[in-house]
């Protein structure tokens, strides 16, 4: 087996020698993308530097050159997964478009009123929204597959909900959030033995494990090219080549066509049938540099060090007392979702990220399955090859020191309970108190303490206020929003289960409260934030928070 050198490793990608606030970037949000290595950002600037042209049609010799890498791209896939044949590889978007496509065009053709589909709990969105549309459209019915305790699918009970009328199963190799490999033989095997036709969504399972569609046997297989070191918007559907010949067209449009009159138009053979229109050519290519980067370093050597990464993190979040996972046992590849008691997720991570290591929040794509395992979200850490043991040291450091700093405001009696609204923080401050507070503070770790202390001393709302009828919709944090009005002079009172929210609200009020409505609507709120320099700062589910919070008050003023 190839050894395996960390170190080299990681100086072929030029982000991780970033450096913010003076300080390296931990970077552990590889579920969600991963970095890329310089030969991969080298290719996808040679492609457009020395031979863009478009592909296949063209009677050029640029062109020529560019097709041939555009199908050499196709053909480095086929031998990374092992596919039977060439044309059993489908150029898409990413891991979404591919079910996508297989709803619309696989559903099209074998889903009929009344038949089944079967998801499991731990999906990912894009694994389950596709099908509810396909779902509706031709009258058909949604199961659901329970999961272990461990959190992975519950294979006795699959084979209890499979029916006569059960036509296709998808899901996850791995789930997004709970980072272990699917009892993925056994369910295809279920499948070929009932005839129903198996997906797999591999978008976590291509980066981690060796992925052979043959002995798998799946009929389908999916996953993105920037989940494995390659260049967003390209993404890979393998399909049996019996079935891609039955599927009808996905899109129509150039490519995907062998004739076109008014009268009549027929398709294109495979894999052409689905790939209509001018592709992301520059990343496909690009792709293949990042599968050749993957094979030259080799997949073995990077499974056994990420082995190691993984039961070395694993059991430093262990042995924290506050932490707690969101199922049982280790998972099967480097990812880590769990929650730390008395701690606001959202907390979690902007204290994190105050200190330069990225990790991610939230519900990630999964509400279905934090329903399911009733969370409201969780953090997840997710690891890859580049990633050092010392960074986990300085994670898990970084980590306690949040958890030891609330220990000793409660020793200290600093008091967070809920308290009845009044004439608090939230109703003397003003926009321009805010804007001096925050002008003199340099740095996104300066501004990130000082949100966090006005969560801290920020009024909360009685518990029976709490209501859905005051949640504010689009917040991924949960918050409530209620007013009152006297002699068209508007005051607002705001809470949320996260500190680092109740401090942003505390922003907003600051800028709303004591004001008409003419005042309120006229305010120019990106202008404030602008000036605040919190928005580049913040996530972007975050940031719609805020949005959707300031939305709720203009509605109010506006009603």
């Amino acid at each position: 087996m190839q050894s395996f050198n960390v170190e080299k490793f990681r100086t072929q990608f030029p982000l991780l020698k970033n450096k913010l606030n003076h300080s390296e970037l931990i970077y552990f949000d590889n579920a969600a993308t991963t970095q890329k290595p310089q030969c991969v950002i080298d290719k996808y600037q040679e492609y457009y530097q020395q031979y863009n042209a478009n592909v296949h049609r063209a009677s050029h010799q640029l062109s020529a050159v560019s097709t041939s890498a555009f199908e050499s791209a196709r053909a480095c896939v086929q031998q990374f997964i092992n596919a039977r044949y060439l044309e059993e590889i489908i150029w898409t978007k990413g891991t979404t478009e591919s079910i996508n496509l297989l709803a619309n065009s696989l559903g099209d053709l074998v889903i009929n009123p009344g038949d089944e589909i079967m998801l499991s709990q731990s999906e990912h969105h894009a694994n389950i929204v596709p099908w509810q549309i396909i779902a509706e459209k031709k009258s058909a019915i949604i199961k659901v597959a329970p999961l272990t305790k461990t959190g992975i699918i519950d294979t006795k009970a699959l084979k209890s909900l499979i029916s006569a009328k059960t036509k296709v199963v998808s899901f996850a190799h791995i789930s997004n959030v709970i980072g272990k490999i699917n009892p993925i033989h056994d369910i295809i095997a279920l499948c070929k033995k009932n005839n129903i036709i198996s997906i797999v969504d591999g978008a976590q399972a291509i980066a981690h494990e060796v992925v052979d569609v043959q002995t798998l046997d799946c009929d389908f297989y999916v996953f993105s090219a920037h989940k494995m070191y390659g260049p967003t918007g390209v993404g890979v559907l393998y399909g049996k080549r019996a079935l891609l010949e039955q599927m009808p067209p996905y899109q129509g449009g150039g490519e995907m066509i062998s004739s076109v009159s008014f009268s009549k138009t027929t398709y294109n053979i495979l894999p052409f049938k689905f790939e209509a229109g001018t592709p992301n050519i520059a990343g496909v290519v690009a792709f293949a540099t990042a599968i050749n980067f993957i094979v030259i370093t080799g997949m073995k050597a990077i499974i056994e060090y990420e082995n190691s990464l993984l039961n070395y993190c694993y059991r430093k979040l262990q042995a924290i007392n506050s932490v707690s996972f969101i199922t049982d046992e280790a998972p099967s590849i480097p990812l880590f979702s769990f929650m730390v008691a008395k701690q606001h997720n959202h907390d979690v991570a902007s204290f994190l990220d105050a200190n330069n290591i990225a990790v991610r929040s939230g519900h990630h794509c999964a509400m279905p399955l934090m329903e399911y395992l009733q969370y409201e979200g969780c953090i997840r850490v997710a690891l890859t090859a580049y990633n050092t043991f010392e960074e986990v040291d300085q994670f898990i450091n970084t980590l306690k020191q949040l958890i030891n700093a609330s220990e000793q405001e409660k020793i200290a009696g600093v008091d967070n309970s809920y308290v009845i609204y009044g004439n608090d923080i939230n109703s003397v401050m003003d926009s321009q108190a805010i804007i001096n507070k925050f002008s003199r503070l340099k740095g996104w770790d300066s501004r990130h303490r000082e949100i966090m202390l006005l969560g801290k001393v920020h009024q909360r709302l009685p518990k029976e206020q709490l209501t859905d009828a005051h949640l504010v919709q689009g917040c991924e944090s949960k918050a409530w929003l209620i007013y009152t009005v006297e002699q068209g002079v508007y005051q607002f009172y705001a809470d949320s289960d996260a500190k680092i929210i109740r401090g942003l609200l505390t922003i907003i009020l600051a800028a709303y409260n004591n004001q008409t409505a003419e005042n309120i609507l006229s305010f120019d709120v990106d202008k404030y934030f602008d000036g605040l320099g919190l928005i580049q700062h913040l996530s972007p589910s975050r940031a719609n928070g805020l949005i959707a919070i300031v939305d709720k008050i203009k509605s109010i003023v506006s009603s």
